[in-house]
């Protein structure tokens, strides 16, 4: 089978096993901690206080899938103040100094001796879905967190779902993923985060181990355990990727021209807010794919790059989306699984979730994959590959025609605070860097840096789509950017319609030629052309002061470890006006 038991993984040495994961693996076997399937964990979530049961189905192959009774409706799991990630909430077991790690590890073993008091069960998934790339996970929650044991075993795969396939699976030399959340732990220690509540994600990727302590939100075991997946995928030689991928096959098409472009695939990479989701799941581009094209969508979120075999892989059979753009009666709302933090309506007698953030921010649901159509488990290299930025200085596209600068660009990608994350209102007004929009990433930058320079090395072109609205007169004074310009333009990426100029003020950067992109958007250039800006002076000093910003967050990072990465970042970064 394919990732370790602990005592598989320690054997020749079990002193080696790490404290935290042995505090986990005790409560994990634990005989009167409850093993529960899908259907079980489901029933149980029913009767807690803050689930709500709706008369919305549940998309039945997806019901049927996780072992539910025939009619079973979405369940709708509302919190309080928190209804997003606290990324400080987050403390990294690996980088603690001795005393620090002896702190913390008794004041886990004293919340876990907490969480005994409470009635336990446990279920166990399979991350991944491409037979090669298989890990085994087991999660633990309080008997009143059951909605989370459910949402964590639709969001992954029950193991019962895969045992055979995973028994036939490559053997990794990973072990396995352990999961443990307890919602009711609560500290006044000024060392852990306190704002909202007690919260901490104490987290030792090298035992693949994670705890979330006082958080209710889903959205912290999925991607915790997602952070324990990408980091188990680049311990195998594989690049992490925070990001959607799909495959165009124009095989189909009438043109000739067309036809000969074969199947390309295209990943974007962006936080939430950024447009990941609606440029990997768009069905047609909107409109602009030419007659005949298929398409397959890996995922939309999550998945890993395998440079040596040239393909993608990916972990998840469901999306986790806001569903802020979606109003009652909206089509997708037919493939929901389960629902987080959204209002409640009645409409024609029956109560149903109601979207569009009207309760509070960031609400979210889990869906079948089936709402993307066609969708494959590997699918091929990518083509392209999109950063998503928040840079107001940045026309909708830029090509790097550099690999250093593409993947310095990935590294420093700048964006903005949003209200998936609980953040405070003077965090969200700030311009920030997650590289390679992975907030997850839970080990040295240096590491990701290297593996998507393999990726650019084996063919991938790098671009940036701006998604935030382009210079008009300042920083705030915006030209919007349509949803529908970036999915043309992502259209004319994968037709190669694109002819391309070099772009004076950012060395290794091009921007597409007039005639060819005013051919698909009339007006484009006179719109978002750097060099027709209004208040050109103060947009060259603003350019100049964001790719400062850039070189400086790389410098302060762990690349001062590896200067000739870090280098070879910089000096791409040198943009000149």
């Amino acid at each position: 089978m394919a990732s370790l038991a602990s005592h598989e993984y320690y054997r020749d040495d079990m002193t080696r096993m790490p404290p935290l994961r042995s505090i986990a693996q005790t409560l994990c076997l634990d005989r009167r901690v409850r093993k529960v399937t899908a259907a079980e964990a489901y029933a149980l979530a029913k009767a807690q206080h803050d689930v709500m049961v709706t008369d919305l189905p549940i998309y039945p192959p997806a019901a049927a899938r996780l072992g539910l009774p025939e009619g079973a409706t979405v369940l709708n799991n509302c919190h309080g103040r928190i209804v997003g990630r606290t990324a400080k909430a987050r403390r990294f077991y690996t980088r603690m100094e001795p005393v620090e790690r002896r702190k913390v590890e008794a004041d886990l073993r004293e919340a876990v001796y907490e969480m005994r008091r409470h009635p336990l069960i446990k279920a166990e998934a399979i991350l991944g879905l491409d037979p090669d790339l298989m890990i085994k996970a087991t999660i633990v929650a309080t008997e009143d967190d059951a909605v989370n044991v459910f949402n964590w075993l639709a969001n992954f795969t029950p193991y019962e779902e895969l045992a055979a396939a995973y028994a036939q699976s490559p053997r990794l030399p990973i072990p396995d993923i352990l999961v443990v959340g307890f919602n009711h732990w609560k500290t006044a220690d000024p060392y852990y985060h306190n704002e909202g509540g007690s919260q901490l994600a104490l987290v030792d990727e090298d035992a693949n181990v994670i705890f979330n302590l006082g958080m209710r939100y889903f959205g912290e075991r999925k991607k915790g355990t997602l952070t324990l997946a990408w980091t188990s995928g680049m311990r195998l030689g594989l690049a992490a990727c925070h990001g959607g991928i799909k495959e165009i096959d124009f095989t189909g098409c009438a043109a000739p021209e067309t036809r000969r472009l074969g199947k390309r695939s295209i990943a974007f990479f962006g936080l939430s807010g950024t447009g990941k989701s609606s440029h990997t799941n768009s069905h047609d581009n909107g409109g602009t794919l030419p007659e005949g094209f298929s398409k397959v969508v890996l995922h939309d979120d999550a998945f890993q790059i395998d440079c040596k075999a040239k393909v993608c892989r990916v972990w998840e059979p469901t999306l986790f989306d806001k569903t802020d753009s979606r109003p009652v009666g909206h089509p997708d709302w037919r493939y929901m699984i389960s629902t987080m933090n959204l209002g409640l309506t009645e409409h024609a007698g029956k109560v149903l979730p109601l979207g569009q953030d009207v309760r509070n921010p960031n609400g979210r649901a889990l869906i079948d994959r089936d709402l993307l159509g066609s969708y494959v488990n590997r699918c091929a290299f990518p083509d392209v590959m999109v950063w998503l930025m928040k840079d107001t200085c940045l026309p909708p596209v830029v090509r790097f025609a550099d690999k250093g600068l593409a993947v310095a660009m990935g590294a420093s990608l700048m964006t903005r605070r949003n209200l998936a994350e609980n953040v405070s209102e003077e965090e969200l007004k700030k311009l920030v860097f997650e590289p390679f929009a992975n907030p997850f990433r839970v080990y040295e930058l240096w590491k990701d840096v290297e593996a998507f320079l393999q990726v650019f090395a084996a063919g991938a072109v790098g671009y940036a789509f701006n998604s935030v609205g382009f210079w008009k007169t300042s920083d705030r004074d915006l030209r919007k950017i349509p949803l529908a310009t970036s999915l043309t333009l992502q259209t004319a990426l994968l037709l190669e319609q694109l002819t391309w100029r070099d772009w004076d003020m950012l060395p290794g950067a091009q921007l597409p030629t007039r005639e060819s992109v005013d051919a698909l958007l009339p007006g484009y250039t006179d719109a978002y052309d750097p060099a027709q800006v209004e208040n050109p002076d103060r947009y060259a000093e603003t350019l100049k002061d964001r790719f400062h910003q850039r070189r400086v967050f790389l410098q302060n990072s762990d690349l001062h470890n590896r200067p000739e990465l870090l280098m070879t970042l910089v000096n791409a970064l040198m943009a000149r006006a």
